[in-house]
């Protein structure tokens, strides 16, 4: 039969002479032949299966030392069960991947909408979607100690989320409520965070909605201005003849890579659902 220097070789396969050589280094495949004096390796047409096969399991995902294990084993009835561990092992990987870039549209989408924010402070009536919300009681009023107290029950959150194995991507938008009991009596207290929930997300255990409905809104950057701003809203709600029909939410859009005396910054979201009073039609 024919011999195969190494280089037409490795040209009919389509890989490098260097690939070819690694594959001998580590037991993959080896020449059939080997020059005694001049030390040139030569192989026949009929190698050119176990390097398609190689190929074949690359592109299925399998490592060389999978691939060198799985020549190793010489079990027919062991490859079924060899390739759907791959199989298993490639759906946590897409669903790795499709979290991943959930993640990167959560956050691309609150960047543009800080980037498009007409005016910090300035009040507006936006059209809100339902919302899917997952709170968590830090039993300690967030406002109490300025960013400390926050900073603590929001290490809380974290691992309370991935205790109920929400994905990353959830992070991303993350918050404070105050009840509506609370906001009626001009009071701004708080113990509970929340995360917006994708809503696909079919579980419902601590899990609340945010109805579909018209918001009063103000963009703030600053946590120490936060109280400040949510008054205002109350003050408009009054002025304009609106009646506060739900909670209160702070929702942090994103948190800014800049510090001022410590303080965390953050582009944040007030909002307070209303409608029109019925007596002042």
């Amino acid at each position: 039969m024919e011999r195969i220097p190494v280089g037409k070789m490795a040209e009919l396969n389509q890989i490098s002479v260097q690939t070819l050589r690694f594959y001998e280094k580590i037991g993959l495949i080896t020449p059939d032949y080997i020059d005694p004096d001049s030390k040139y390796r030569y192989y026949t047409i009929k190698q050119c299966a176990r390097l398609d096969l190689i190929k074949y399991l690359k592109f299925m995902g399998f490592s060389l030392d999978e691939i060198k294990a799985f020549f190793y084993q010489e079990d027919i009835h062991a490859i079924p069960s060899v390739l759907q561990e791959q199989i298993d092992l490639i759906e946590e990987k897409v669903k790795e991947l499709s979290h991943m870039k959930r993640t990167l549209q959560v956050a691309k989408y609150n960047y543009e909408t800080c980037l498009n924010i007409p005016q910090l402070g300035k009040i507006q009536l936006e059209h809100m979607k339902e919302r899917k919300i997952f709170c968590y009681d830090g039993e300690r009023d967030i406002y109490e100690d300025d960013l400390v107290t926050y900073e603590y029950i929001l290490r809380k959150l974290r691992k309370q989320m991935f205790a109920n194995q929400f994905p990353h991507f959830h992070y991303c938008n993350v918050g404070t409520i105050t009840r509506l009991e609370t906001i009626l009596q001009q009071e701004f207290t708080s113990t509970e965070l929340f995360i917006l929930i994708d809503p696909g997300y079919e579980g419902t255990e601590g899990i609340e909605i945010l109805p579909e409905e018209q918001y009063l809104t103000i963009y703030c950057d600053q946590f120490s201005n936060e109280k400040a701003y949510a008054f205002k809203l109350l003050e408009y709600a009054e002025r304009n003849n609106l009646t506060i029909i739900g909670d209160y939410i702070c929702e942090v859009l994103v948190d800014l890579p800049l510090f001022n005396d410590q303080e965390r910054r953050m582009m944040m979201r007030l909002q307070i659902p209303v409608k029109k009073s019925e007596k002042h039609p």
